[in-house]
């Protein structure tokens, strides 16, 4: 027998490791993974609250901040109802992936069969989990507690704020491989979410901006968010505008949330 046939195999060839390398996409894996961050979320009551209780919180202020107006809620509320989702989830989940990174466990994960998508794919889904009773939450009170005037079904609504909160999600996952710390992924939002805040069409309509900013303004996800709200703000049925501004931000969330797997790395050197 030659010495060739007796050599143990080589570590790298093991399945194990060719699942991780390959980084496909495991429905098992991927839940486990989702179960995990949830379980480690269960024992952080205040990032929960952050999550889910900030953005009623704001609802609420904002409402009685145009407590002699209340026109000027329902023209601006659906839109921040979307919004606020979004930067909450963007925040929480920027700042626990690098936690996870910097801790060593997302290290450890991946020394297991576990690919970068099951990863990335596991954290959004626990996240997005949260974003889900963020998004009924927020909805509910603002249609049926403080009042939002909505021609449109309240049902789209909350399609709306889920998708932003998703693609706030997905955003933060992507951010975190390019901090070092989680004062450095704070730092990402005023270059990620502040640019989008004011150029979505919330503080003056699109159309009325400078030529430069308004074709900027078209290829940024949270223009389209907006603009899906205001399709509910103002018609009954479901048309063709919303149809393509929902499909523009979901398609956003998942291309971002592809890009996070990416470059997702082991640690923070």
């Amino acid at each position: 027998m030659s010495p060739s046939a007796t050599r143990p195999a080589n570590p790298d060839t093991t399945p194990a490791t060719r699942t991780t390398a390959s980084g496909g996409l495991n429905a098992a894996r991927t839940t486990a993974t989702a179960a995990r961050v949830l379980r480690q979320l269960r024992h952080d009551p205040r990032t929960i609250a952050l999550m889910i209780l900030i953005p009623c919180v704001m609802l609420i202020l904002l409402r009685y901040v145009f407590d002699a107006s209340p026109r000027t809620f329902d023209n601006i509320g659906a839109s921040l109802l979307g919004i606020f989702p979004l930067i909450t989830m963007f925040l929480v989940t920027s700042i626990a992936t690098l936690r996870e990174r910097t801790s060593g466990t997302l290290e450890r994960l991946l020394a297991m069969p576990l690919g970068k998508a099951d990863v990335i794919a596991g954290y959004a889904l626990a996240f997005g989990a949260l974003a889900a009773v963020q998004s009924a939450l927020a909805t509910g009170l603002a249609v049926w507690l403080l009042g939002l005037d909505v021609t449109g079904s309240p049902w789209l609504l909350l399609l709306v704020a889920l998708l932003d909160a998703l693609l706030g999600t997905a955003l933060g996952l992507f951010v975190s491989a390019f901090a070092a710390s989680e004062f450095q992924a704070v730092q990402f939002m005023p270059a990620v979410i502040f640019p989008q805040l004011l150029l979505c069409g919330l503080f003056t309509p699109r159309s009325d901006m400078h030529p430069v900013l308004e074709a900027v303004s078209a290829v940024l996800p949270m223009s389209y968010a907006v603009d899906g709200m205001n399709e509910v703000l103002h018609h009954t049925d479901m048309t063709a505008t919303f149809v393509r501004d929902i499909a523009i931000v979901a398609g956003c969330a998942l291309l971002v949330l592809g890009l996070g797997a990416a470059t997702l790395r082991r640690r923070t050197p």
